[in-house]
């Protein structure tokens, strides 16, 4: 029988592999893996078949459907270019916080989701308990799907899940929807002087952001819907964070690459936003053609995260509750793992130590207070899966 770690050498030990979305987290997977196994807990994997990148899941107790379920993701966002003022892959405590990438957001959730399986597995629970660690949350939740996917049937189908992203331990209900297209305009280039005989990209990308501009008007104008009315900002936001292209200041862009994001509140259909801004493309792309009939726009899917709708008595939402006595409602405009689990006939709920607002920064940090309030809920929460 291995060591029993607690919460703490948990996190530090998950924190220790580098394990940034661009990069892979096998490593780490395979630590869990062993770690587990040493305490007599099998796990299962789901092996991406296009990259270096694993999910695990694992269930303890009786071998029978119902069980709990608590997911977390593996990976990190990038610290290039960030001012740290320590090692971001070492846990570091100062002034009552851990500070290292992922003590947030979520690894913190995820060395308490490890540490309450093994205490499930040696307490007998009546009530059975898993963990499922996904992969590429933070470039669109694109690994939770086909780890879902992969947990039916070899685990017994579970009920209930608590998503472990930074809420403050309450009970989050609700969070947006979302989709993303990467977007590559194809121009012609022309000596700048010349700019009408050719198809500058860069400009005609802008076009495209100016729509998108012209939509957060226009949402944050309207009156919202009483279930938008729950969320900040309470409308869908399109959103341009990355922009690329051209070749010199005195020649037309041949090309420009930027991805066009979209935060849908609950009600609101993506493939309306999907629709419309398709058809903005196809405007755009015709007035190119116009010039130079071989320009183009390319339109290639990036992500797709279904909404968490808010559940009439959901069994995720109930149990939390009665855990945290948190009675409030709560819902995020960031996305999660949670809308999948539920389109997968999950009941779900967000819920999980640290907040929001420190995750991707620099000199990431959880709140001790914060920790071990997170420590607390595992703890009763293996209590009560022993009545």
């Amino acid at each position: 029988m291995g060591d029993r770690l607690s919460p703490l050498e948990l996190m530090t030990k998950l924190i220790s592999f580098p394990t940034v979305s661009r990069d892979t987290n096998i490593p780490l997977i395979d630590w869990v893996e062993e770690y587990l196994t040493s305490h007599g807990i099998k796990s299962h994997r789901y092996i991406d078949p296009d990259q270096p990148k694993h999910a695990l899941f694992a269930h303890v107790g009786p071998d029978v459907e119902g069980a709990i379920v608590l997911s977390g993701h593996t990976d990190v966002v990038p610290v290039d270019g960030q001012p740290w003022e320590t090692d971001p892959f070492t846990v570091v405590e100062k002034d009552g916080k851990y500070y290292g990438r992922g003590t947030c957001d979520m690894k913190g959730f995820d060395g308490l989701a490890l540490w309450a399986l093994v205490e499930a597995h040696y307490a007998g629970v009546k009530r059975p308990l898993q963990i499922a660690l996904s992969f590429d949350e933070e470039v669109g939740c694109t690994g939770a799907p086909p780890m879902i996917a992969a947990m039916q049937g070899v685990v017994p189908k579970g009920r209930a899940v608590i998503v472990g992203e930074p809420s403050s331990m309450q009970a989050v209900t609700g969070h947006k929807g979302g989709s993303g297209f990467n977007t590559h305009v194809v121009g012609f280039e022309v000596h700048s002087s010349l700019l009408h005989t050719g198809v500058n990209a860069i400009m005609a990308g802008a076009k495209l952001i100016e729509w998108a501009n012209e939509q957060n008007t226009a949402n944050m104008a309207a009156k919202p819907s009483e279930l938008a009315s729950m969320f900040d900002p309470p409308f869908t936001t399109v959103h341009v964070g990355m922009i690329s292209g051209g070749t010199a200041h005195n020649i037309t862009a041949k090309d420009c690459r930027f991805a066009m994001d979209f935060r849908v509140v609950p009600g609101e259909d993506k493939e309306y936003w999907k629709n419309a801004y398709l058809a903005k493309v196809r405007e755009v792309e015709e007035a190119m053609q116009t010039v130079v009939p071989e320009t183009r726009i390319d339109i290639t899917p990036r992500f797709d995260v279904p909404a968490l709708q808010p559940e009439e008595e959901g069994e995720a939402e109930t149990l939390v509750r009665q855990i945290t006595g948190d009675n409030a409602s709560h819902k995020v405009s960031y996305g999660t793992e949670a809308g999948q689990f539920q389109d997968a006939g999950y009941s779900a709920v967000i819920c999980g130590p640290g907040d929001i607002a420190q995750a991707h920064q620099p000199n990431e940090f959880i709140e001790i207070s914060q920790f071990n309030a997170g420590h607390d809920f595992m703890r009763k929460l293996v209590e009560r899966l022993c009545l």
